[in-house]
């Protein structure tokens, strides 16, 4: 399709070989329009996530393909690398985890104007852009100058990845779990942004989840992953509303609901 943005045709993972083989993906094939708002559903283990690395370019695939605006993904350079990931970027679950605990948030924040080729800008302009995209997340860059990521609370730091997205602006934004470790009224907020965002910009967003209520209430489309494999896919409506797949009916009814007896017979114990 002519607006499809990213597409991946056959794609396999497999970690291992012999009997420690493990198929984290196996042969998923998918189409993602620019603008959309898609989410990647699963549990633990099922393979959403190395599917997200293999997007972002950190993982290689085994097999299969991935086709970026129509055309056969080429980062076989470090230079060619760089210029994808201008297009491509992520929000990943754990904000402790995704920040250089040695560089400033100044740092972190003139890394993204030098990426998207603005480092000659005089510093007053520089300081004009940070200040905004700080505002945008509801953050004040003068309170956040000559401070470290791990100086700021949890929800600050998930708006300061945003911070950064919103410099970068790419074209596809892959969103792993980005509200699971935050607070309730922090996640309203997180989305909001997020989809905010996306309007401006016309971009793109992928979700890795295992909510699939959060799928349902972002997403155009929803692709429904099983021990790496891909299940059921199709509109929001239709697969939340509408489940054909066992494993799809299994994830919404795992889904507690408040007004009625949870029904845990579907739970599984490892032991204690």
């Amino acid at each position: 399709m002519s607006n499809t943005v990213l597409q991946g045709v056959n794609l396999t993972k497999v970690f291992g070989w012999g009997k420690q083989k493990t198929v984290a993906v196996d042969h998923v094939n998918f189409e993602i329009r620019a603008g959309e708002v898609c989410s990647i559903v699963g549990e633990s283990g099922s393979g959403k996530t190395t599917l997200a690395k293999m997007l972002l370019g950190l993982l290689n695939p085994t097999e299969g393909e991935i086709y970026f605006q129509g055309k056969k993904r080429d980062i076989s350079t470090q230079r060619k690398k760089k210029e994808y990931w201008k297009n491509i970027q992520a929000i990943f679950q754990d904000p402790y985890s995704a920040y250089n605990i040695f560089n400033k948030i100044d740092t972190l924040l003139l890394d993204c104007i030098r990426m998207r080729g603005d480092f000659w800008l005089p510093r007053e302009k520089k300081i004009e852009l940070m200040s905004e995209a700080c505002s945008f997340v509801n953050l004040e860059y003068k309170e956040l100058t000559n401070k470290y990521p791990f100086e700021l609370s949890g929800g600050q730091m998930q708006r300061l990845m945003i911070a950064r997205i919103f410099l970068l602006k790419p074209k596809i934004l892959i969103a792993d779990e980005p509200t699971s470790m935050i607070d309730a009224c922090s996640r309203a907020t997180i989305l909001d942004m997020l989809m905010k965002l996306r309007d401006e910009v016309g971009m793109t967003i992928i979700f890795i989840t295992h909510d699939i209520g959060l799928a349902y209430y972002v997403s155009d489309t929803v692709y429904i992953m099983e021990r790496g494999k891909i299940v059921e896919y199709g509109s929001a409506d239709q697969v939340i509303l509408t489940p054909h797949h066992p494993y799809t009916k299994r994830l919404i009814s795992d889904v507690p609901k408040i007004h009625e007896a949870w029904d845990l017979s579907t739970v599984t114990y490892s032991g204690l």
